[in-house]
């Protein structure tokens, strides 16, 4: 595989990555800082933050940067016409710089293919880029299904959405109990460890249209929890158990239309444990680490790599 440099700017994180010829990748990241109770930051903020971390994050890739043969960046969310976030120009201006002073071309991906290239790379089944899959993307911005096609193109693959939710995402949703509960945002990981102790029932249903959700109610149904007196347990067990559910019901929907597909999450929710443990038992589905699952640039390295490679 050839050496290529990844950067991506989300609305979350700012990071870089190194993947070498012999295949080790070295993936660093910092999250954008959030006053506490807050739930992100506007898009100039944002923007301001990443051009202020990009430089420390570069720097701890090391010295390795300037072998590489190639150069990917995330220049939008999704590969739609219309996706467009400002803060991921921060990331694209360092990289056609960097791409001119080394002499290296730089390939431009969506945010959303990152993710499913990291998720990939890290489950060790960068080979299913050549067949048609079925790829979730969980995170504060998105919560959609897509089905993932090869793509003899500079963007390598095409991703075609077939579900999502119909209002608020599965990580806005767990951020907004969390910080509720008084965690740290992003409050995924610790939603997590929270709902883990919880040792009671959760009885939830999903509210589905067809293979889309609906999250909205998630919400409201926990303040009502809180303010019955319900345990910090309780009401974080309740948050993760309607999420799950609900891309559960997403995921056997599609499949009962697709037929038999691998299945691959990404995204920061998809680092989440209950998440993982139903999935890949009810599907067989696919997981990145959980470092290779939140916002970071190793997916837009491995495809720069491959685009290298081919030419």
């Amino acid at each position: 595989m050839r050496s290529a440099l990844g950067f991506d700017t989300s609305n979350y994180t700012t990071s870089a990555a190194l993947l070498k010829s012999s295949g080790e990748m070295r993936s660093f990241g910092k999250l954008l800082p959030v006053r506490e109770g807050e739930l992100g930051l506007r898009q100039s903020d944002a923007v301001f933050h990443h051009t202020r971390q990009l430089p420390e994050v570069f720097a701890a890739v090391g010295d390795e940067a300037s072998e590489a043969e190639a150069i990917g960046v995330s220049d939008r969310p999704r590969s739609a016409e219309e996706s467009y976030m400002p803060c991921f120009l921060v990331g694209l201006g360092a990289a056609r710089m960097l791409g001119q002073s080394l002499r290296v071309p730089v390939y431009r991906f969506s945010h959303q293919q990152g993710h499913i290239a990291a998720a990939l790379f890290s489950a060790g089944r960068l080979d299913l880029l050549k067949t048609r899959f079925l790829a979730f993307h969980l995170s504060g911005g998105t919560t959609e299904a897509v089905l993932v096609e090869p793509e003899d193109s500079d963007r390598l693959f095409s991703t075609t959405c077939l579900a999502s939710s119909l209002d608020v995402k599965a990580g806005q949703v767990i951020d907004r109990v969390g910080v509720m509960l008084g965690l740290p945002f992003p409050a995924g990981k610790a939603l997590d460890i929270l709902a883990q102790s919880y040792d009671g029932t959760v009885h939830v249903r999903p509210s589905m249209k067809g293979a889309d959700c609906s999250l909205s109610g998630v919400e409201n149904k926990c303040r009502l929890l809180e303010r019955q007196g319900a345990t910090s347990e309780e009401i974080a067990a309740t948050c993760i158990a309607h999420v799950v559910a609900s891309v559960e019901a997403m995921c056997a929907a599609l499949l009962q239309d697709l037929g038999a597909l691998p299945v691959v999450f990404s995204g920061g929710v998809s680092s989440n444990s209950t998440l993982r443990s139903r999935m890949v038992g009810e599907f067989g589905a696919l997981f990145a680490e959980p470092r290779f699952s939140t916002d970071n640039a190793a997916g837009t390295a491995v495809l720069a790599a491959i685009r290298k490679e081919r030419g």
